[in-house]
């Protein structure tokens, strides 16, 4: 206590009595202010981390519950086990550790005569594994191991279904995400086991392998994209337009040269600001979230773009973050203070029996992904560049890239019914059947759905550039609808049939789809797309016609419902 004298001294000069210190758990520096985090570590950020993943991990899951069985179970498009039979023969007609190692699924140790059920159970622990990380922010390296081998065992029998370059992106980040954790502790803050740097750089590195990867393609591919053209396009022929970009298809056409430009720094100039120190890095981060956003807004691109936001949030660390966490006696951002606070005392301060330990395992792990990005950088510096590729089957470290190349006219594959007995006959009414999303009906609003994701929609986009010959699942959809099967129409939103008898013919037919025009006289009558026929997608089937052609696939004959 000060004497006094000495008291009254300070309070003439006006300095008042001495505060009492304030330690920085409490979450105020010496002048009562609130204390500010340091820079440097990364509790906090693997917190957001963590359930930014989660978040990504739950829409995966859910999209697969849902739509897994009508794709790949038993009745569906393809079946997992017709093609993990193929593997199996292919590998000599056993379970062998080449048949495992060219598809590694835990599908190889379940009973193939309940699959459905297996594809349920392994979609279901996905989604109960990732909601709890994504509600308490915790996890540990169990949960993320599972989460990550529960995934890719469907990734891996999904087939054209999981082909995507997020199926991959999504197993590498979430390879990554187990290493942010402890062994067995499930807290937000285990103290003793601080976030590793090998796995923030890790996560940076993805980051600038999937921009600079992006950028490159575009560059060496269409030419659209040298010329700033592309985005004249782009929002009329993308996969699954929503209605932003209906309006962001009539720019005016200096803004879409001004987007082009504005895709090229952030793919090809941006991504080295992450070895450009804490700042630039920061800027990085920043500017990836706010493109991913942008294209989020634009676009329906299932959950690729939330995803990319994930390994972007490794730029920040504890002291960018937090000021997104409130402050407060027991609160995670002065949790965080009090673990700066001793850790400043000196490095044994939070030192545990286990940190050798993890030390080995970070190192293995930077020398995993070192090793393994060799052909991924080779690929990378390649005129021949190939996008979204795995050189190997676990996917652990890949290749990335998105719209190499943009279509100039967007067609359609439209699935039509008729109950006429003679389908050449002039009289004979061809209903359409309409898709969750992609365009069919010309009145029809576009839908806003990211981040979630319908398969069918997605692939009747890529069907539309080819035959029916290259996409043998059209014509096994085509036979479920001649049965009226409520499986396959689960995964459409309008039947023509419903509460009817199944169509007796079903036909493919092939459109050129354009928005309408803002104003004009197609929107006027409430249309927000306007069509025009090129000819057959493939002519018109019935049941019996595709008997053969089932049993020669080994497909189970649909029986009408």
């Amino acid at each position: 206590m000060a004497a006094p004298g000495e008291s009254l001294r300070r309070r003439k000069a006006g300095a008042g009595d001495p505060e009492p210190e304030a330690s920085a758990g409490q979450g105020r520096d010496l002048k009562g202010r609130p204390a500010r985090l340091r820079a440097g570590t990364f509790w906090l950020t693997r917190i957001v981390l963590l359930r930014a993943l989660a978040f990504v991990y739950f829409v995966a899951f859910l999209v697969a519950f849902h739509q897994n069985k009508q794709l790949i179970g038993d009745r569906g498009l393809l079946p997992c086990r017709t093609y993990l039979q193929s593997v199996q023969r292919h590998f000599g007609g056993r379970v062998s550790w080449d048949a495992l190692s060219y598809a590694p699924t835990i599908l190889w140790l379940l009973d193939w005569s309940h699959m459905d059920a297996n594809l349920d159970a392994l979609a279901l622990l996905g989604l109960g594994i990732s909601s709890f990380i994504l509600v308490s922010g915790c996890a540990n390296m169990v949960l993320m191991a599972a989460l990550w081998v529960l995934y890719m065992s469907l990734v891996n029998v999904g087939q054209i279904w999981y082909s995507f370059g997020w199926e991959s992106q999504l197993l590498e980040t979430g390879f990554l995400g187990i290493f942010l954790c402890p062994l067995w502790t499930l807290s937000a803050l285990p103290r003793g086991t601080p976030t590793s740097r090998v796995v923030v750089w890790g996560f940076r590195w993805l980051i600038f392998r999937i921009m600079l990867g992006a950028g490159l393609i575009k560059i060496r591919g269409d030419r659209c994209w040298r010329d700033l053209t592309c985005m004249d396009f782009h929002y009329e022929t993308q996969p699954v337009p929503n209605p932003v970009a209906y309006f962001l298809h009539r720019s005016p056409w200096w803004f879409h040269r001004f987007e082009t430009l504005s895709n090229h720094f952030l793919e090809l100039v941006v991504p080295f600001f992450i070895f450009l120190g804490r700042r630039m890095c920061i800027v990085h981060g920043a500017l990836q979230v706010l493109f991913q956003v942008v294209l989020i807004i634009s676009g329906n691109l299932s959950f690729l773009n939330w995803l990319t936001i994930v390994p972007s949030l490794a730029c920040f660390d504890d002291a960018t973050l937090g000021g997104l966490f409130p402050s407060g006696p027991g609160r995670l951002k002065d949790q965080v203070l009090k673990i700066q606070e001793e850790e400043a005392r000196g490095p044994g301060a939070l030192r545990t029996r286990g940190r050798v330990a993890r030390g080995m395992v970070n190192l293995a792990l930077g020398v995993l992904v070192a090793w393994l990005s060799i052909p991924v950088v080779l690929n990378l510096l390649s005129p021949r560049q190939v996008m979204n590729s795995s050189f190997n089957p676990l996917r652990i470290v890949n290749t990335y890239g998105a719209f190499g190349s943009i279509t100039r006219e967007r067609t359609e594959v439209i699935l039509q019914g008729t109950a006429s007995a003679n389908a050449s006959a002039p009289d004979a009414t061809w209903e359409d059947y309409e898709f969750k999303c992609k365009p069919g009906d010309l009145r029809r609003r576009p839908c806003l759905i990211s981040p979630y994701h319908h398969r069918l929609d997605w692939l009747m986009w890529f069907a539309a550039f080819q035959t029916y010959e290259h996409n043998e699942w059209v014509i096994h959809l085509a036979g479920k609808l001649l049965a009226n099967d409520a499986q396959a129409l689960s995964l459409l939103a309008r039947n023509p049939f419903e509460g009817r008898d199944p169509p007796r013919w079903v036909r493919g037919e092939h459109y050129r789809y354009k928005f309408s025009r803002p104003g004009g006289r197609h929107a006027a009558e409430g249309k927000w797309w306007i069509r025009r026929r090129l000819g057959p997608y493939f002519p018109p089937l019935s049941r019996q016609d595709l008997r053969g052609y089932f049993t020669s696939r080994e497909w189970p004959y649909p029986e009408p419902e």
